[in-house]
């Protein structure tokens, strides 16, 4: 499972905002979760804000649109594309490439945040708040979408995902420091040194000494 950060999601809707100002404004949308009533739960009544569902169904969605999360740290953002993870309402058996936590960088509780979600991926996508250990969406803090191909992404959301993170080879021996001191002709490093009084200590002069110049 990926985590996208609120600096990565600011600078990817500024670009989008940059784009779509030298375009009609009807080209991509930003659509507000819960419209004024936000992306919220209460944990009191165990009910969401609005009904998310509803809001889903009244909407029409298209690639390169914005899902806007005007919400806090007391909820989660998941974006999956898988209908198992979407209906457990948890991410503990996700996977990189099909489940994204939108979490703003920020683990205290109660923190305001705005997390803006791309829709780049065509067909069915869900969301839910996995809160209160999946509690928040199993009281329907939780939709699903589907996403047209309308114009296509933008170039800014058009680009090839970065190559997943892999832990370095336990097994493979760690590079050996090569330290000061008086060195063995099989770790010499010749440097080139410039300006008057330099000193050239090359290959040839392993045996003899250094020739100045």
């Amino acid at each position: 499972m990926r985590v996208a950060t609120l600096v990565q999601l600011t600078f990817t809707a500024f670009m989008i905002t940059a784009a779509a100002s030298q375009t009609p404004s009807t080209v991509y949308t930003n659509h507000t979760v819960g419209e004024k009533a936000g992306w919220f739960f209460n944990s009191t009544a165990s009910t969401p804000a609005v009904n998310y569902s509803s809001w889903a169904a009244s909407q029409t969605f298209n690639l390169g649109d914005f899902l806007i999360f005007n919400t806090n740290t007391n909820q989660t953002v998941i974006q999956t594309y898988n209908e198992t993870t979407f209906r457990n309402c948890t991410i503990d058996e996700s996977l990189d490439n099909d489940t994204i936590q939108y979490d703003g960088g920020n683990t205290a509780f109660g923190i305001a945040l705005t997390i803006s979600v791309p829709l780049t991926i065509e067909g069915p996508n869900y969301f839910f708040s996995d809160g209160e250990d999946g509690n928040q969406c199993l009281h329907g803090m939780a939709f699903e979408i589907q996403v047209n191909r309308g114009l296509g992404l933008p170039p800014s959301l058009n680009q090839p995902p970065p190559p997943p993170y892999r832990e370095p080879d336990s097994a493979q021996s760690p590079p050996i420091p090569i330290q000061g001191g008086p060195q063995s002709s099989g770790n010499l490093r010749v440097k080139d040194l410039t300006g008057a009084g330099g000193v050239a200590c090359g290959l040839l002069f392993i045996i003899a000494g250094c020739a100045l110049f």
